[in-house]
């Protein structure tokens, strides 16, 4: 919901954020490749109870990760790129994911229901998108939700920072995801006809 709704607002630092770093001849590609590495260190940060590290390059992360689409936008968009992209965020997800599941082993089970969650919604997006005749910015359909990747790092931020409420907050991320899940099925159903 924030990503379709609020990027407006933020656009404009990120094309300046996008240009500068063109402007230094780093590629859309590379700094995905930057995210991820930096992404990753979150899942170790919050291992290492050292949680507002992992805030924070997790944020630093997908700040990257939204400057690298408009790279890419403003270069040449790219299948392995869009790939690249949409993979690696799933593997910083996993990373904290993992940091959490075994800092704090008892809400382990909640945690693989998130995970179960996030799986189904990212199959439902990405199947949508690919098969929808829709376009968008993007290299491909991009269907809007409750839940969309920036409600997620407010999520892990919460799940990081307020860990004594880690199994509450999960358990409201997942009824979360869930109800992303149903309005983007709705959707589908209604486009996909």
């Amino acid at each position: 919901m924030l990503d379709t709704h609020a990027r407006k607002h933020v656009q404009p630092i990120v094309d300046k954020s996008a240009d500068f770093l063109l402007k230094r001849g780093f590629t859309a590609n590379g700094v995905t490749k930057i995210a991820l590495a930096i992404g990753l260190s979150s899942g170790l940060f919050i291992y290492l109870d050292q949680p507002l590290w992992a805030v924070i390059v997790l944020w630093l992360s997908g700040y990257l990760d939204v400057v690298d689409g408009t790279m890419a936008r403003k270069t040449k968009l790219s299948p392995w790129g869009t790939l690249l992209d949409i993979s690696f965020d799933r593997i910083v997800e996993i990373s904290v994911i993992l940091g959490l599941a075994f800092r704090f082993p008892d809400a382990m089970w909640a945690l693989l229901l998130l995970s179960t969650s996030i799986i189904v919604a990212m199959t439902v997006f990405l199947t949508v998108g690919a098969l929808s005749d829709k376009n968008g910015v993007k290299s491909f359909y991009y269907q809007a939700g409750l839940a969309e990747r920036t409600e997620g790092f407010i999520l892990f931020t919460l799940m990081i920072v307020f860990s004594t409420y880690l199994i509450a907050i999960t358990l409201v991320f997942i009824a979360i995801q869930l109800f992303t899940i149903y309005q983007r099925m709705a959707e589908a159903k209604r486009i996909l006809k």
